[in-house]
């Protein structure tokens, strides 16, 4: 019998995680998730206080980062525009959603 087991971790902005963690659990390089930090794509917590942790959100995100570089052979730069790209997709698709919202209300319908 083989029994499968699942543990579920809430990825919020109130648990924090150390850099190691991020690279363990998404398969990232330490150098590659610097590059990341550098550009800004993952943020830690504080900047200048150490030990350097990060919101536990980040784990989607580098988890992504990833699997963008395995499937695509993306080099690090890659990454970074892509998951740019993929945030401002996701920012433009709530600004939409709010929008159709907002019409809604005005006409009296759901859009």
């Amino acid at each position: 019998m083989n029994t499968d087991t699942t543990q579920w971790i809430i990825l919020d902005d109130s648990s924090v995680c150390s850099a190691q963690h991020l690279i363990d659990v998404s398969g990232l390089s330490h150098a590659e998730l610097e590059r990341l930090i550098e550009a800004g794509t993952i943020v830690p917590v504080e900047q200048n206080a150490p030990p350097v942790t990060f919101s536990l959100r980040y784990v989607a995100i580098a988890s992504t980062a990833r699997r963008l570089r395995d499937d695509f052979e993306l080099d690090v730069n890659g990454m970074v525009l892509a998951l740019t790209l993929l945030r401002r997709i996701d920012e433009m698709e709530e600004q939409l959603a709010a929008a159709r919202a907002q019409l809604g209300q005005i006409t009296g319908t759901q859009a």
